[in-house]
């Protein structure tokens, strides 16, 4: 026996290491990566990069909805058992720092021809204005003053967070390029539709200042640019969905051996208690940044109990991680995501991946397929697709998917949409936001509980974080 397993073992290492060593396709025996059988090329590709400021979140299995009892009687967070799968999120919230560093791009980018792009990108530090209190140093200061650079940022709508994730999924592309060797520094200074932008770099629609090319393989080839099947670029930043939000924020973790979780919780961390107690030198602090009661933001002078009347900063030393390394995923500020609310999302949905808010597009073409011009920003142009081009598809024929299941149809097939005031006190610009935040009392910590707000406002009490699509392997470990 044991002998026939060493040559099982052999075999298999020895199947292994020609595969590695191949470049022959196993489909038609053709060589890749040289130019006499074709040219068609297999680079070497060991993992996804994790980009700045992510942290790995492993999907899985959970129950999403409420973990205690309904006191506004809202009912839209009712249980029920979802999945999501892994993606890397923001340790902590957008600082001030990080977005001003945003508007200063924008101003030196675009600011010359247009800077309504810079100045439509501004927090509303008006947000901090209250009718009885004496709030005008938080709207003076609390954006720009260094003392609070490590704080989030508010006053940012889900229209302005969502702009924010597609300048760093450039920026973050426009860096590695850089770092490889691919690119020169002196691109970062190009302006208006030249900057870079990864889509259109990739259709071969932005000039950069090369510094070097990779090899073509293609007969007659030479150099060429870097393309999607490198695996070098990375996927976009953007918005968390409510589903993956809430999965990061109760962070579920259990042991190999069992897969199972034995207890439910009712905020990010273990237990029924806001207070540590973990240590004697931490023992009363508390977990979050809320209101723990009328006219107590903070705790008494000497031994405050949570270190913030406002924001705190994102990564305080006074707070601790949640399982998933995640800080501040309750209290502190609430945050955008990216889902459409509606009260019955989490009986509609998918139990996959849950989701509503999806409007369907696709790239601006000429009447010979070819892309048509970038615009003012430097990207592909998107239009809404027909359902005349999408007649024979089974799993979708338009656009706007944000209503399925959910609203009304008259006369001629007709979706009768959510109309504020009208039909609803919400209508298809309202947008989720999760957690609690500085301003809100325990029960609002509950990772299920959820709020909304029209996408084109903004509060002094959210905040947003990005998150990132994990491709491939659903652990970091891969599959031995």
């Amino acid at each position: 026996m044991k002998l026939v397993n060493k040559l099982l073992l052999a075999s298999f290492a020895t199947t292994m290491l020609f595969s590695a060593c191949s470049q022959k396709s196993g489909t038609t025996g053709w060589k890749y990566n040289d130019s006499k059988w074709g040219g068609f090329e297999k680079h070497k590709f060991k993992d996804q990069e994790t980009g700045p400021g992510l942290v790995f979140i492993e999907g899985g299995t959970f129950v999403m909805g409420a973990s205690e009892q309904d006191v506004t009687y809202d009912r839209n967070n009712t249980k029920r058992r979802m999945s999501v799968n892994s993606f890397y999120m923001d340790e902590t919230e957008v600082t001030n720092f990080q977005y001003l560093e945003y508007v200063y791009w924008l101003t030196r980018a675009y600011g010359a021809e247009n800077p309504i792009i810079a100045t439509s990108a501004l927090p509303d530090t008006l947000v901090w204005r209250a009718k009885l209190s004496y709030n005008e140093p938080y709207v003076n200061y609390y954006l720009r003053y260094p003392a609070y650079r490590d704080y989030p940022v508010v006053g940012v709508s889900w229209l302005q967070a969502s702009e924010f994730c597609k300048w760093r999924s450039d920026r973050v592309n426009e860096y590695i390029m850089i770092r490889e060797g691919l690119m020169k520094n002196s691109n970062i200074n190009k302006q208006n539709d030249e900057t870079f932008n990864t889509e259109a770099y990739m259709l071969g629609l932005t000039p950069i200042d090369i510094k070097k090319q990779l090899k073509d393989y293609t007969p007659g080839g030479k150099k060429r640019d870097v393309k999607m099947e490198d695996g070098i670029l990375l996927p976009i930043y953007r918005l968390p969905t409510e589903a993956e939000w809430e999965y990061a924020s109760v962070a579920y973790r259990t042991a190999s051996y069992n897969e199972n979780v034995d207890s439910r919780k009712i905020y990010p961390w273990a237990g029924l208690t806001l207070r540590r107690g973990d240590t004697e030198k931490t023992r009363g602090r508390m977990y979050a940044n809320y209101v723990r009661g009328r006219g107590d933001y903070k705790g008494i002078a000497g031994n405050l109990n949570d270190n913030a009347s406002y924001t705190s900063a994102v990564k305080d030393a006074f707070y601790i991680p949640n399982d998933f390394g995640l800080y501040h995923m309750a209290g502190n500020v609430s945050e955008w995501v990216m889902d459409i609310y509606r009260p019955l999302s989490l009986e509609d949905n998918n139990d996959n991946m849950s989701f509503r808010g999806n409007n369907y597009q696709t790239q601006e073409r000429d009447a010979d397929g070819n892309i048509t011009e970038k615009d003012s920003l430097g990207r592909i142009k998107y239009r809404d697709v027909s359902e005349a081009e999408n007649i024979k598809r089974r799993n979708y024929k338009k656009a706007d998917n944000i209503g399925y299941r959910d609203e009304l149809k008259y006369e001629g097939d007709i979706d009768q949409k959510y109309e504020y005031g009208i039909t609803s006190l919400i209508d298809n610009a309202a947008r989720v936001y999760k957690g609690g935040s500085w301003n809100d009392r325990a029960y609002w910590l509950s990772p299920g509980n959820r709020r909304y707000l029209d996408q084109e406002q903004a509060t002094s009490t959210i905040g947003f974080r990005c998150v990132m699509d994990r491709l491939g392997s659903q652990t970091k470990k891969g599959r031995k």
